[in-house]
């Protein structure tokens, strides 16, 4: 299993899977690259000069960054062991764009978790359901989060413990596993030269992957892998009536599983119910259609 974190968080926040899912398979994860302790280079955004350097954060850099680490660590002598990608937020729509080049190049995986796929309802795709004053803002805010010296007071002002706690209040809403663990684990990397640079490079992902239109690509191939999605109803950013019509639309799924009052990271906030699903889902029984709860 290779598992993939989320926005601001890096590969310490499966400290509750690693060892439980360790039980049944052989684990790694992995820090995406600008996040954790990965290198953060500086970002060029679309219309900007290359720069010695400088790197285009996006779906496809992060999904590259996969098969290379699966070619090199995982599957160094060749394609045969089977592999499951688990991801939460947007670290499972990289998941499934990996899945995506897997499975061109005839080596796809075993599976794919999504647990609370990030619905990225800011992507220019989807502008047509914004609220108007948020279309007609849209432009001016596209302009102000390119430069630096704003993003740099915001990152500035994000980045402190305080704003990090508060933030997770609402990301676990049951408050259970906020400790300062957690705390630090998060809040460490955002002090590391670079991390900025890769904050810029995310917040101007206006056009990049959907998780629907993956999920519709890996439908349209009869030898796709399986995909399962697991969620918190709570999700205070990533609703679940979503992910439930993502189900009803996209073949691929085979299971969903809502878990009642769990937030946006349900791994770290109830493991205890979350490490027995993944477990079930690796070694899963033939099914021939979706469970859906």
């Amino acid at each position: 299993m290779l598992l993939v974190h989320g926005f601001g968080a890096n590969r310490r926040h499966w400290r509750h899977t690693l060892v439980p899912l360790s039980a049944v398979a052989h684990v790694w994860a992995i820090d995406l690259l600008g996040f954790g302790a990965s290198s953060k280079p500086p970002s060029r955004l679309n219309g900007e000069e290359p720069r010695s350097g400088a790197v285009h954060y996006s779906f496809d850099l992060w999904a590259e960054q996969l098969l290379a680490f699966i070619d090199t660590v995982i599957r160094p002598s060749g394609p045969e062991t089977p592999l499951h990608l688990v991801g939460n937020s947007i670290g499972a729509v990289v998941c499934l764009n990996a899945a995506r080049l897997l499975l061109a190049r005839g080596t796809p995986p075993a599976g794919v978790i999504l647990i609370d796929c990030a619905q990225r309802t800011l992507d220019d795709k989807r502008v047509g359901r914004l609220r108007p004053w948020e279309k007609s803002t849209r432009p001016l805010v596209k302009q102000l989060v390119r430069q630096r010296w704003l993003l740099g007071a915001l990152f500035g002002s994000l980045a402190r413990p305080a704003v990090i706690r508060r933030v997770l209040k609402r990301a676990y809403p049951s408050g259970a596993n906020i400790d300062a663990e957690l705390v630090e684990l998060l809040y460490r990397p955002s002090t590391t030269t670079g991390a900025l640079e890769s904050f810029r490079g995310f917040v101007n992902l206006f056009n990049d992957h959907l998780a629907p239109d993956l999920l519709a690509e890996l439908s349209r191939h009869g030898d796709g892998p399986p995909v399962r999605l697991l969620w918190g109803s709570a999700d205070p950013w990533e609703d679940p009536a979503e992910a439930r019509q993502w189900a009803q639309d996209h073949r691929c799924i085979v299971d969903l599983v809502v878990l009642p009052g769990l937030g946006h990271c349900p791994h770290d906030e109830a493991p205890e119910q979350v490490n027995p699903i993944l477990q079930q889902w690796i070694t899963p029984p033939n099914r021939t259609a979706a469970q859906r709860t």
